[in-house]
């Protein structure tokens, strides 16, 4: 296990910055399991960092590594400088950004849906929440808007479990442009909070289109969808939470008819 240098502690300590983070093409991931999922997709790691104190704890978990991979062993004074976590697990990724995908690439012939569309999502925690449902329920892959948080935020990363390993996503998109070419190949489902038809199974060319949880979707946008979906409230309360929302839109999205007609 090696020793940092003061200039990769720098970098290492700066990848909280989305700037840091465009500019260098690397991330940070923290947790076992966040861990395990990046070393268990197709993304690259530059290196594996653990927490001297607890390097006993990840030993056996190490030797199962590439002898390629660097390890470094950090104080706990170092650690401090990358992670605000005030329990830290001891183990954290720098992982090595991909290409980014183009829009060709979700929607590729033959590929299979849905596709999960999302507009200006600003709260990590929820983004995160989204990829993680995402990947559960069967998504093909996630486009995000412009106005919307990195999706390499650690703590997008760390909502997520790992999942943003594993769903395929381009970002920074314009939705306005973007729409009517998903529209080509896709059913485009927009989340209403006021109007449309109640949620219900769909094929897998459908795309499922949702807005932040603090102002939904425009009205520029709900006109370019091919259906709108609203969930009626039976009991009480303001609101549900957006990840709440598009849970139930996600699963009714990807049941399939035959279920749903054998329900009581």
């Amino acid at each position: 296990m090696q020793n940092p240098s003061k200039a990769q502690l720098r970098l290492w300590s700066r990848l909280d910055k989305v700037k840091t983070r465009e500019e260098t093409g690397l991330f940070l991931a923290e947790g076992f399991k966040v861990v395990q999922a990046l070393l268990e997709s197709r993304w690259d790691v530059q290196a594996l960092l653990i927490l001297e104190e607890k390097k006993d704890r990840w030993a056996a978990f190490c030797e199962t590594l590439p002898v390629s991979l660097p390890l470094y062993g950090l104080t706990r004074k170092e650690w401090k400088g990358l992670t605000q976590d005030v329990s830290p697990e001891g183990i954290l990724a720098v992982g090595i950004t991909p290409p980014r995908l183009q829009l060709a690439d979700l929607m590729a012939k033959g590929a299979r849906g849905p596709l999960l569309l999302l507009h200006e999502i600003n709260n990590p925690g929820n983004l995160g929440t989204l990829v993680r449902t995402a990947l559960w329920f069967g998504f093909a892959g996630v486009v995000l808007s412009q106005g919307s948080v990195d999706p390499l935020n650690p703590k997008v990363i760390r909502a997520a479990m790992g999942s943003i390993f594993h769903v395929p996503f381009l970002f920074g998109a314009d939705l306005s442009k973007v729409l009517p070419r998903v529209k080509e190949n896709f059913h485009v489902v927009g989340s209403s909070v006021r109007t449309g038809t109640l949620p219900h199974a769909c094929g897998e060319k459908t795309a499922l289109l949702l807005g932040s949880e603090s102002h939904g979707l425009p009205e520029t946008l709900l006109k370019l969808t091919d259906e709108q979906w609203h969930i009626p409230r039976r009991g009480v309360g303001e609101s549900l939470s957006l990840p709440q929302a598009a849970a139930i839109l996600m699963y009714e999205c990807v049941r399939s008819a035959p279920s749903r007609a054998a329900r009581p």
